[in-house]
Order: C-alpha cells, then sequence, then structure tokens
C-alpha cells in the first residue's frame, strides 16, 4: 500500500508539473494535497439508473450528471455487500465481509465489539479527524448514523425512512399468511408528503449547507447521507411527474430466469419478503414502483443539486475531495423480484464517482472498481499516509492513467461463502454449498443464461476463482439477518470451530 501511495503522488506530481508549466511555487502550494477537505455523499440503495450512466431512458439525474462531469466516473462499480449494514461497515472500516464476519445488520456500536479484525479498527472519518481534520455527519453514513464519537459534529439521523402516510399500500403477492409470517414490508410507494422541507434529506441538505458557509482553520471531513430511494418509495407529488407512467419502461426481464440457479441462489433472494415481478406483471403496478423510485432518485438528484450550489458560491470548492457513491444496486424487476439482496449484476453495481482538483474532468472508467476502494482512495487523493490495514486499493492511478482493465476486479459477498467475483466482462458466483453461476456479459448482458457447467469457459472460471477470498470468518456474533431465515440458519450452522474458518 505504502508503495502504491508513493507512485500515485508521483504521477499526480508528473500532472501538475506538465499542467502549470513555469508556474510559481506559491501556485503548487495552492494545490497540496495535504490541505483538500472532504465531500463525503452517500446516497441509499442508488442503483445506476442515472443519465450520467446511461442506463435507464427516462431517468433525471441533472445534478448527479453534471457532478459527474467534473470528475471521474466509475461505470462498473460494486458493493461488497448487496445489504446496508455489512456494505456500510465494509466502507467505514476498509475491510471485506469475509474477513470481519459482518454478513448481516450490526449496530454501529458494535462493529467494534468482540470481533479480532475490528476491535482496534480505526472508522474513515476517524482517520482524518487523528490527522487533523474537523469532521463532521449528518444522515445515514454507516447504518444508524455514526457510533458516539466518530464525528466532531454530529447531526444524526431520523430514525426509519419516512415521513409515511397514515394508510399506506399493502401489496398481496404472497397472500394473508405469508405476509403474517414476515411482518409488513416497506416496499410500497406513493406522492407524500406535500412539500420537500417535510423530508429528512431535505433537512439533512439544510445542515450541511450551514456548515458549507462556516470558515474553518483546518481541513474538514463532511459526511453527508440520503434515506432516498430506500423505501418505502414516498416522496412528494412533484417527483412524481417528472416520469409519466405511460413514458416508463421496465426493466429487462425473463420468466424463467432462475431455472438454472443454484438452490442456495434461490434461498437468498428476497421473494419471500418482497413482490415478485410475475405479481407486479398480473396487478399492473410494475410501472408504478418504477415511476416512484425514479421519482426518489430525481428528489435525492435535486437536494444534491441545493448542496452543490451551495458548495460553489463557499470558499472550498476550489479545495475539496467531492465522492459520491451508494451502499449497492436496487433490482427493479430483474432476477424476478424488487430488492437488493443477491449476487447479481443489479444488486451489486452502483454509481461511484470522484471530483479533486487533480483528478481529469468527463472521464468514465469502466473497468471493475470496489467501494471498499473509497478509504484508501480519499487517503491519497488528501496526500495522508496509507492505512495499512486497509484491503481496498487506491483507485487514484486508475483515474489519472487509462492502465489495463485486464486484473481488475470486484468482489462482492452476501452471507459466509457466497461470494461474487466480476471482471471486464465476466461474473462467477460461487455458493457456500459448491454450486456456481458464471456470466458472460459480452454475450448475456442481463446474466440470464448460467454457464458454469460450460467447458468453453473453463479458463476463465478458474481464474475468477483464484480471487475468492481465502479466509471467511465465523459471522461476527452482533450481526445478523433477521429478514431471511436462511440466513439464521446458516448463521447456526457455521457457528463450530476456527478450523472450518478457511474453506
Amino acid at each position: 500500500m505504502k508503495y502504491q501511495t508513493l507512485f500515485s503522488a508521483f504521477v499526480i506530481a508528473l500532472v501538475v508539473f506538465w499542467a502549470c508549466g513555469t508556474a510559481s511555487t506559491e501556485k503548487s502550494e495552492e494545490t497540496d494535497p495535504k490541505s483538500l477537505n472532504v465531500l463525503f455523499i452517500a446516497v441509499d440503495d442508488l442503483n445506476t439508473w442515472l443519465g450520467c450512466l446511461n442506463k435507464y431512458s427516462n431517468t433525471k439525474t441533472p445534478n448527479m450528471d453534471k457532478l459527474a462531469a467534473e470528475g471521474v466516473l466509475f461505470s462498473n462499480a460494486h458493493c461488497q455487500a448487496p445489504l446496508c449494514g455489512p456494505s456500510r461497515a465494509s466502507i467505514m472500516t476498509g475491510l471485506r465481509p469475509s474477513t470481519t464476519g459482518i454478513y448481516g445488520m450490526i449496530p454501529d456500536n458494535q462493529i467494534r465489539s468482540e470481533n479480532p479484525a475490528t476491535e482496534d479498527i480505526i472508522f474513515l472519518p476517524e482517520y482524518f479527524n487523528n490527522h487533523g481534520y474537523h469532521t463532521m455527519g449528518i444522515g445515514k453514513l454507516f447504518h444508524s448514523h455514526a457510533p458516539e464519537g466518530v464525528f466532531d459534529e454530529s447531526g444524526g439521523r431520523v430514525k426509519g425512512f419516512g415521513p409515511l402516510p397514515a394508510e399506506r399500500f399493502v401489496w398481496d403477492g404472497y397472500g394473508t399468511s405469508d405476509r403474517a409470517q414476515y411482518g409488513r414490508t416497506s416496499t410500497d410507494w406513493g406522492a407524500y408528503p406535500t412539500v420537500d422541507s417535510l423530508m429528512p434529506d431535505h433537512q439533512s441538505v439544510d445542515w450541511a449547507i450551514e456548515r458549507l458557509e462556516r470558515t474553518y482553520d483546518q481541513p474538514f471531513f463532511l459526511g453527508l447521507g440520503f434515506l432516498r430511494p430506500h423505501v418505502p418509495l414516498y416522496v412528494p407529488q412533484k417527483w412524481f411527474d417528472l416520469h409519466p407512467v405511460e413514458e416508463i419502461e421496465t426493466a429487462p426481464y425473463q420468466p424463467d430466469d432462475l431455472d438454472d440457479v443454484p438452490p442456495v441462489a434461490l434461498k437468498i433472494n428476497d421473494l419471500p419478503m418482497m413482490p415478485t415481478t410475475e405479481w407486479a406483471k398480473e396487478s399492473g403496478e410494475w410501472k408504478n414502483i418504477i415511476q416512484a423510485y425514479l421519482a426518489c432518485i430525481s428528489f435525492v438528484d435535486h437536494q444534491i443539486g441545493r448542496l452543490m450550489e451551495a458548495f460553489k458560491q463557499s470558499d472550498h470548492y476550489n479545495n475539496t475531495v467531492i465522492v459520491l457513491w451508494s451502499d449497492h444496486g436496487y433490482r427493479l424487476g430483474e432476477k424476478g423480484t424488487f430488492a437488493k439482496h443477491a449476487l447479481w449484476e443489479p444488486a451489486t453495481n452502483a454509481p461511484l464517482m470522484f471530483v479533486a482538483p487533480q483528478l481529469p474532468k468527463e472521464k468514465v472508467i469502466h473497468a471493475p472498481a470496489e467501494m471498499l476502494s473509497i478509504y484508501p482512495t480519499l487517503l491519497d487523493l488528501c496526500g495522508l499516509p496509507a492505512y495499512e490495514k486497509n484491503e481496498g486499493i487506491s483507485l487514484v492511478p486508475k483515474m489519472l492513467m487509462e492502465g489495463s482493465s485486464e486484473d481488475a476486479y470486484a468482489i462482492t459477498t452476501f452471507g459466509m461463502n457466497n461470494h461474487t467475483i466480476k471482471s471486464d466482462r465476466f461474473r462467477y458466483i460461487q455458493y457456500e454449498d459448491g454450486g456456481a453461476e458464471f456470466y458472460d456479459h459480452e454475450n448475456d448482458p442481463h446474466e440470464w443464461t448460467n454457464e458454469a457447467s460450460n467447458s468453453s469457459y473453463v479458463h476463465e472460471i478458474k481464474k475468477l476463482k483464484s480471487f475468492l477470498p481465502k479466509i471467511n470468518a465465523h459471522w461476527d456474533p452482533n450481526s445478523s439477518y433477521s429478514f431471511q431465515p436462511y440466513f439464521v440458519e446458516q448463521k447456526e450452522r457455521t457457528s463450530g470451530s476456527d478450523a472450518e474458518l478457511v474453506r
């Protein structure tokens, strides 16, 4: 990691020298990475249906598109877990779920409890604080915001995902008995409340703007975590009006898509607790669900626009590193349901973009990248020492030069010993029982045909299998996934001796 950071610093120096020519020493000092602020923007459950990613024809995201054009956009970035808690724990600790055993939800203040992998870990904002930064945060950054003491100034997080109407839509895709078994889900949608100012995300932006208007005698780290487009999909009516139902295109879907996947894949899928695509088709609700999701994205995009307008009017914009990311993707009918939890492309692929004084503009990188790399990349961009415990790599070298994507890959984990490896062209999935899936995105971009037993791909599969994590820690005692009975059983099955730790 140390050598990688030194290399990145050398490349940055060459770029600055080339761009500035005979500029004075004083000018160079103005762009000293060690003085850069950080604006850290997290958007909950945001998939890749953004204008800048060309993933959906009717999406309207002008502000995120503009931000992406001001820096570097990763079109092939993937989460480390397709679930909020373990994904955010991975980003904030810099460690993989397979290293920590944090496979399910976990109280933020227990991430460092009873776990040898995390007990002395330094969270991402803390690392900046330890190196002279004033740290501030509001909204959903960890899962419930942040453990106490992580930020110098904390705006906290509003509990839940409200506000919500008194009467809510209840889908009946599985009948009364199943609803009683799994409880009422939050996968409902509609226009509510009447104005943006009643939304927690709007209030969080107000809080962040007030801090951007201040002056500081030290660099700052400001984290802002949006709740939308996480379900339930409620935002004011004006955002629905941007997306007329008759203009909505449904997601790619094939009814027999899951006929060739291993049984474990079906067990960890969201079918027991979320509407199925077949139900959405039969009930006529598919386009309504997508409309609500797009409305939520447009609402968040507007809030990001408010933030960036205030930021550009402040004294800090030209001296700040910006990162925008999401904790995972979200399916809107692909692979049979509307949810995130799975190891397929629409569940793992999510937006990631960086803007910084030393980075190029309007650059899109299609090589695979990991959200795990956010931590070391921010350190690199800000000229801070590398943190030796980070398992991700700095993305600065990739952002400053094209490089080769031949060996780039991203790993996503969902439960113990369930992993997927995404390369530039292929996806390989291996489950705990030995079952597997393999997809060639050049010929099958929607991952409809499982080629795991196709001898034509034996070499590609072998190569991707070599990237599988060598250590698969047991479940962290404080981590759970109460909505999926399968994972409760799995946690009990994998609580044996340490001899089973490496598989």
